[in-house]
């Protein structure tokens, strides 16, 4: 059936036309403002882009420069940076490793005789020296058998006294003719057996005596009493198989620790020529808590690990060290006589290894970035830029400034805020300490107010 158009059907369609033109016209706005935020956006990232401080060249290649535009890189920006001078002084050469503390002795009293516990003559965590009363099992019923031994003993006696009359009555007959020979000899005999039955008797009382002593049981070795492990009253058995208290020894005390294979044959050498000192560090970097020597080197190397271990001993006068406390140990294997120092925060680290960066007299401003001190990196063209938020300033025209050169360095060892270095610096160069992430090779720096850094006082 054909489709008519009605009025009706003219007004729908009107209607709807014009609620599309007014959404339509709802949503213009809102496109005009996503592209307006965009393009702010981007200017932003752009103004950041020309504006942004200079990367540190932490992660750069020593000696690398940045192109054109560069900040630092010369021209007529100042970083200021604090300094400090290479000095030259005795440096200790130290091996670290890690340490357990052990006790010189330890001991588990137990008892030697089965019997009741009658006294407990010693508190937990008393300090005790050897010949010391700890604690007391009944006696009596040892008493009774020394008692006994020495009855036995005064009867084999009486009878060995009447045999030796006997003896000597016999030995007058038999010279007279009165009596046989063999008479003699049997009661001789009778003589000899009643000496040795006495002392067995002798013995018995001595063992009766040995366990009446072991009814007092007393300390074996100096030192601290643990925890008690059995209470007074109970029965004890020599063959129980936990004593009654155990005492370990803290003064001297050793220290078990290791370090690597590559290190033992250095170490033996300078241990024969005299005892290496060993500093006992907390765990948590503190002051250290002992100082001993080197007492014994273990016969094999632990093929595991590739370790040997080496033992310790320390006074331990304040007992600093207690045994089965993990401590960091330091070995003073040398003494580096007239090293080269510079404060540890000097060292930089790259891809290429480690440098540092080397203050030096420059060029005048306004003619671009020249050489090093030692003329390792080679002129470079330089962007006039304006000065970087943060400290910067400009140099005064006509007057000297003060450049950067990145030296490569080989560092020995880093102990206590200072680096020994081997190669790359000489005695009393100035090294930027502190603002190097604005720095690289040829940059201008102006030494802070009472900036002067030294690792420690230099050596004559």
């Amino acid at each position: 059936m054909p489709q008519t158009d009605t009025p009706e059907k003219r007004e729908t369609s009107q209607q709807r036309s014009a609620v599309e033109e007014r959404s339509q016209t709802a949503r213009k706005p809102g496109r005009a403002w996503r592209w307006i935020i965009l393009l702010l956006m981007v200017g932003l990232g752009y103004w950041w882009f020309q504006h942004r401080p200079a990367e540190g060249t932490g992660d750069a290649k020593p000696g690398a420069t940045k192109g054109p535009g560069g900040r630092g890189a010369g021209g007529s920006l100042v970083v200021p940076v604090v300094a400090g001078t290479v000095i030259q002084k005795d440096v200790p050469i130290y091996l670290e490793g890690l340490g357990t503390v052990q006790a010189q002795n330890t001991v588990t009293i137990r008892v030697r005789v089965d019997g009741q516990l009658t006294d407990i003559a010693f508190t937990e965590g008393q300090e005790v020296h050897a010949g010391d009363v700890l604690a007391k099992i009944d006696p009596a019923p040892y008493k009774a058998l020394l008692a006994q031994a020495e009855a036995k003993k005064r009867q084999d006696e009486a009878q060995l006294g009447n045999a030796r009359a006997d003896l000597a009555r016999y030995l007058e007959m038999v010279e007279r003719k009165a009596a046989p020979q063999q008479q003699y000899d049997t009661q001789k005999s009778l003589v000899a057996q009643l000496e040795a039955a006495v002392g067995v008797d002798e013995a018995a009382i001595q063992g009766a005596k040995v366990q009446l002593d072991y009814t007092t049981i007393v300390s074996p070795i100096d030192g601290r009493i643990g925890l008690r492990l059995v209470d007074k009253g109970n029965i004890v058995h020599a063959s129980d198989a936990n004593g009654l208290l155990v005492i370990t020894q803290l003064r001297p005390i050793s220290v078990v620790f290791t370090l690597p294979e590559q290190n033992l044959r250095e170490v033996r050498k300078q241990m024969a020529k005299g005892d290496l000192s060993v500093l006992a560090m907390d765990r948590d970097d503190g002051p250290p808590l002992a100082q001993g020597t080197v007492a014994v080197i273990d016969n094999q190397i632990d093929t595991t690990t590739g370790t040997i271990k080496l033992k310790a001993t320390f006074p331990n006068e304040d007992q600093a060290l207690w045994p089965g406390q993990f401590v960091d140990v330091r070995l003073l294997l040398s003494t580096h006589k007239a090293g080269i120092v510079v404060p540890a925060a000097t060292i930089q680290r790259g891809p290429s290894g480690s440098f540092a960066f080397v203050i030096s007299k420059g060029s005048r401003a306004g003619q671009g970035g020249g050489k090093g001190s030692h003329g390792n990196h080679p002129k470079e063209g330089l962007v006039q830029s304006a000065p970087a938020k943060g400290g910067a300033a400009h140099a005064g025209s006509g007057s000297d400034d003060l450049t950067v050169e990145v030296r490569p360095v080989k560092v020995a060892q880093i102990e206590d805020g200072e680096a020994l270095i081997d190669e790359g610096l000489k005695p009393g160069e100035r090294v930027v300490v502190e603002g190097q992430y604005r720095l690289q090779a040829h940059s201008r720096v102006k030494l802070a107010k009472n900036s002067e850094t030294e690792a420690g006082d230099e050596t004559p």
